[in-house]
């Protein structure tokens, strides 16, 4: 508690008494040296005994009676939960409005009970019967990788576009932001493939104008000259590149190359889209590119720089976290089996 830079400094203080009197130092010797009055030392030193860290905590207080009965919280939790009628969702003041609560009531209720009207997170449930086995391969090769090999995430970020503003742009100001014309001028888009080593968080990639089976290879064959000697087990998405007969050809002529691949609709799983994000966030998100010649060096510096002071990610979702999503996804494929595909009727000029 001491140590913890969150701790308040009155528990601190407390805890500096108990820790002083572990010591062997006395009522006296602990008041003169923390500048306290003697009594404040014993009154703490009998509370920690007795109760231990809860003592050192202070009692409730009576303070304010409460000005607002149970029912009139759930009235204000129940009606959160629910559509509005001729709006997206609730705001402070619509909800008050429709209560005939005061608005900072409402506020104080919904910070309280947790309840967050104005956010929204999105979620999408994988069709891919083979979810689990999937899903556990690849955290299995986060956890507890192969000896003597290397895993990497594999994956491509297309569309990013080189985007020229009409204006000059004004730099930040003391109380005036970074300021930009809302006109821009498309010059063309890029490609990224990038390899997430998850071993040192360092990234190797291609920028090109495409994403073809033939570029995808082509940087595959350079993954693997910057790893020689090293069996290699890769993290892909379902691309259609990815499994075609021309990557299963690959694959056949490189037999220390393993692909392993997520599940269908889990991008999440590849650990590649956590360096993704912070591209688009640091490098992208306020840039100007008079070209794509321009957006091709800029993201190549961007990542030979990244790669200066890059550490890996850690894998966070335990096995409890992972046993609900696993849940969560059979018991929705179970309510939604999938439809069988509809043949097409060959026309007469096919069938000839």
């Amino acid at each position: 508690m001491l140590r913890s830079p969150s701790t308040p400094q009155v528990l601190a203080s407390r805890s500096r008494i108990v820790l002083a009197a572990a010591a062997g130092q006395s009522n006296q010797e602990i008041a003169r040296a923390l500048e306290i009055h003697e009594v404040t030392v014993g009154k703490w030193r009998r509370s920690f005994v007795s109760l231990g860290l809860e003592g050192l905590k202070d009692l409730p207080r009576s303070g304010r009676p409460v000005k607002h009965e149970p029912e009139v919280w759930q009235r204000v939790q129940h009606r959160v939960c629910q559509q509005p009628e001729f709006q997206s969702r609730w705001s402070v003041r619509t909800l008050a409005r429709e209560l005939g609560l005061p608005r900072s009531t409402v506020h104080h209720m919904l910070v309280e009970s947790q309840l967050q009207p104005h956010r929204v997170r999105t979620f999408t449930f994988s069709p891919d019967p083979d979810f689990e086995a999937k899903l556990l391969d690849v955290v299995g090769l986060y956890l507890n990788p192969p000896d003597n090999a290397l895993v990497l995430c594999v994956d491509e970020k297309t569309g990013i576009q080189a985007l020229d503003r009409t204006q000059p742009l004004l730099p930040l100001r003391a109380k005036k932001p970074r300021s930009w014309t809302n006109e821009y001028v498309r010059h063309g888009t890029q490609s990224l493939l990038a390899a997430l080593e998850i071993a040192t968080g360092k990234v190797l990639a291609h920028v090109k104008q495409r994403r073809t089976s033939v570029n995808f290879l082509r940087f595959m064959q350079d993954v693997v000259a910057g790893y020689p000697d090293k069996d290699l087990h890769v993290v892909l998405d379902n691309l259609n590149i990815h499994k075609n007969e021309a990557a299963q050809k690959w694959l056949q002529r490189h037999p220390g190359v393993h692909f392993h691949y997520v599940p269908t609709h889990a991008s999440w799983v590849n650990l590649i889209e956590c360096f993704f994000s912070i591209l688009t966030r640091q490098g992208l998100s306020q840039s100007v590119h008079q070209s794509r010649r321009q957006l091709k060096d800029f993201l190549l510096d961007y990542i030979g720089n990244y790669n200066q002071h890059c550490t890996p990610f850690v894998w966070t979702k335990g096995p409890e976290k992972l046993q609900r999503i696993i849940e969560a996804t059979q018991q929705y494929q179970a309510a939604h089996p999938p439809k069988p595909r509809k043949r097409r009727k060959k026309s007469n000029n096919q069938k000839n």
